[in-house]
């Protein structure tokens, strides 16, 4: 029997013992938003915002107010040292559905709190996480896209606002969440670059928090994988630039023997909630899964030979997506067999149980609260 959906509202309550403000101007900016045909991903942003500030060691009440530009001093340590920390999460509200839902939100907070602590800054409570995208969701639910594919991205983040250059944590933070109606972002079959010199993050560092110095990181071979023609690089672990850890922002599968694959968490790679996701959905549908350590040369080894059949990468953003060929520094490339073959299977069930198309026998998805005024009175978009 599959479990009973909850609505996140049952973990929100109130945050830190108060609800959350919703500012003048709330209700225009909500009633005047016009969502376009064509979204891309992060490119239209909602017209809502939430803020809540951390000082004199807790949180304040927080704010649901439009969306617009933010003051931040130069000097603040978000700015100078990168001591920001997010997440990525989406609504969904698909067809006839009466609410929003989203999907696994607990883990986002989860790993938001990991992250935080990583980087020695306050954490989030649970119930602050909930209010804060629920808010966000919840007076957004006419904006979220009806089709199958679209959704609300959601984009939790905390960042550092003290100004200073000593080399310690700032003592006062914001956490906001910003979101995006989006499509799936995908632009077809990835092209990837192996990337065998530069290194994202090392055993011991910050490759297992969701921080923006992780990306940063990532930049240079990134954008030198697009001035080739291709589309994301792949990392190697750091000490022997051997071991397969991830894609920028993704990790990766592949099928080898019929089985899925995909590189053990070693203490440098991000734990994806897609990721952990379809481990168990592969293994319900009838997958052999193993986590392990996957030597490059290896694999590249396998795909020649046909042994590995195919490839593909998981992530919030693009859910499931395949990759088309892997390109090396010596120009060699290496192109599976197929291209979105499991992958379209997985990426179908999986989105599938997110959009509440099917049955959910793992309890993943929970309801979005309805959006409520301050006096917690439910809310049309009413003038302030």
């Amino acid at each position: 029997m599959a479990p009973m959906r909850t609505s996140a509202a049952e973990v929100a309550g109130t945050a830190e013992g108060a609800s959350y403000v919703i500012a003048p101007g709330v209700g225009a900016v909500l009633r005047n938003f016009v969502l376009p045909e064509k979204l891309g991903f992060g490119l239209v942003a909602a017209p809502v915002m939430f803020s809540a500030q951390w000082s004199n060691g807790g949180w304040g009440r927080g704010e649901l107010v439009p969306y617009g530009a933010i003051e931040i001093l130069p000097g603040a340590r978000a700015l100078q040292y990168g001591e920001l920390v997010f997440e990525g999460l989406k609504a969904y509200q698909v067809g006839d559905a009466a609410v929003p839902n989203l999907f696994r939100p607990r883990e986002n907070s989860r790993r938001l709190e990991r992250s935080a602590r990583r980087l020695s800054m306050p954490t989030v409570s649970e119930s602050l996480f909930f209010e804060a995208i629920e808010a966000v969701a919840g007076s957004c639910h006419r904006l979220i896209p009806r089709e199958s594919g679209r959704s609300l991205y959601l984009r939790p983040f905390l960042f550092g606002t003290e100004p200073g250059y000593l080399l310690r944590n700032s003592v006062t933070f914001r956490f906001m969440v910003i979101a995006n109606p989006v499509e799936i972002y995908s632009s077809g079959p990835m092209r990837v670059a192996i990337e065998r010199d530069d290194v994202r993050a090392a055993v011991g560092g910050v490759g297992t928090a969701k921080a923006s110095a992780n990306y940063a990181a990532s930049l240079r071979a990134s954008s030198a994988a697009v001035a080739r023609g291709l589309t994301v690089a792949l990392w190697l672990d750091a000490r022997e630039q051997r071991f397969i850890q991830e894609l920028s922002g993704m990790n990766l599968f592949a099928v080898i023997g019929g089985e899925l694959h995909t590189p053990a968490l070693d203490g440098a790679i991000l734990a994806g909630i897609t990721r952990d996701s379809l481990i168990t959905l592969g293994r319900h549908l009838g997958f052999k899964v193993h986590e392990r350590y996957m030597a490059l040369d290896e694999l590249l080894e396998q795909i020649v030979s046909g042994e590995c059949t195919e490839v593909f990468a998981c992530g919030t953003a693009a859910i499931v997506s395949p990759i088309g060929l892997l390109a090396d520094r010596d120009q060699r490339e290496y192109i599976p067999i197929h291209v979105d073959a499991v992958a379209a299977q997985l990426r179908g069930a999986l989105l599938a149980i997110q959009e509440r198309r099917a049955p959910d026998p793992f309890g993943w998805t929970s309801d979005v609260a309805p959006f409520k005024d301050s006096a917690g009175v439910p809310a049309q978009y009413h003038d302030d």
